[in-house]
């Protein structure tokens, strides 16, 4: 049997489902053999896979990831403040680069440092060096759904034998129409959410970090609601995760600083074509949490025209009430994106008195009923 082979087939037998990749050219022959044996989610950064695997923990699924080494200093972050902190499972294989006969000299500061970096965040890994050393990956996959946390797997090149084959990506033609004006902000966040709250009562929502989810709480606190408290950028990773595992509908409240820190997302979000997935993206212009400073929308990038030209063809631009409503209750397949164009500002409201375990907790009853 083929080490592809058999690494799946200890993935396949631990019950992973869904597998967020992203390609080095030491594994291409395993990224090859994925499609059709699981769910798989090309990524455009690691980071975005942290979170997505979150969401699809959360809805029921069993993810893990396979990535390149260099990829794992993109998810420090949201390693420690989303995957350790609330305790998502996460097993990861990463192919190593930069210890066996590299010839990217690039390569080879990460990965000589990479064991002593996941030491230092406390997270354990096996190093895989050779076929009889393909088993230890099954306590990789076993030590991150036992004990809910990160697991990585050291895959060396030297693990591999020739080449895979090469596949022609298939090119889906869109066009991104342009929508002319923005219209002028009506509304804050807070107003916003209130105005949006009959719509989004009894489904699943992940919100934001830092004020907005001050806000969510506040207007409508729910077991169905995912508060993010760290890892900013991934609110629309963990939604699309769980719309992935779940029927229910999903909808991810953002703003337009989160959707800047990993714009790719939206691109992965076109590809995937998640029908129960809407972002109600809150666009202000600002970093609202750290003191309304502007983000780059303020000099006029238009995210409702980032997400046409990722791919994601059923959005809207919106600023009043009865249009956020209108936009929300339009049920055209999803995944949807609704760009509302808000006024900065922070309501007063107290803090979350939930810690992330009963974040989590609640969420998961949520959507395994």
């Amino acid at each position: 049997m083929r080490p592809e082979e058999e690494i799946l087939r200890i993935l396949r037998k631990a019950e992973i489902d869904l597998l967020a990749t992203l390609p080095c050219e030491k594994i291409k022959e395993l990224l090859d053999r994925i499609p059709g044996r699981f769910t798989q989610v090309p990524l455009t950064r690691e980071e975005e896979g942290v979170g997505i695997c979150a969401g699809a923990f959360l809805s029921g699924l069993r993810p893990g990831m396979v990535i390149q080494s260099a990829g794992i200093g993109n998810m420090v972050n949201a390693l420690c403040s989303l995957t350790k902190y609330y305790g998502f499972p996460l097993p990861v294989l990463a192919s190593w680069r930069g210890v066996y006969k590299e010839k990217v000299a690039a390569h080879k500061v990460l990965g000589k440092a990479l064991p002593k970096l996941l030491e230092a965040l406390d997270i354990r890994y096996r190093e895989i060096h050779t076929r009889e050393d393909i088993p230890l990956i099954a306590e990789v996959v076993e030590d991150a759904y036992r004990e809910e946390k990160p697991s990585f797997a050291l895959l060396s090149p030297g693990l591999w034998r020739g080449s895979g084959r090469e596949l022609a990506p298939e090119r889906v033609p869109r066009a991104a129409e342009y929508r002319g004006v923005a219209p002028e902000p009506r509304l804050t966040r807070y107003e916003v959410l209130k105005a949006a709250s009959p719509y989004i009562e009894g489904k699943a929502v992940v919100c934001n970090l830092g004020f907005p989810c001050r806000e969510l709480y506040e207007v409508l606190d729910q077991e169905s609601n995912f508060y993010m408290l760290g890892s900013m950028g991934m609110c629309s990773p963990i939604a699309l995760g769980m719309a992935l595992g779940t029927d229910k509908e999903v909808i991810a409240v953002e703003g337009d600083g989160s959707l800047l820190m990993n714009p790719g997302t939206m691109a992965t979000i076109a590809l995937m074509r998640p029908p129960n997935l809407t972002i109600l993206a809150i666009d202000n212009n600002a970093y609202g949490s750290t003191g309304n400073q502007p983000t780059v929308t303020a000099g006029g990038a238009d995210l409702e025209m980032v997400a046409r030209g990722f791919g994601i063809e059923n959005t809207v631009k919106v600023s009043g009430r009865r249009e956020i409503l209108e936009a929300l209750e339009d049920k055209k397949p999803g995944p949807r994106f609704i760009h509302v164009i808000a006024k900065p500002g922070n309501a007063d409201v107290p803090h979350l008195s939930l810690s992330q375990e009963e974040i989590k907790a609640r969420v998961m009853g949520f959507l395994r009923k």
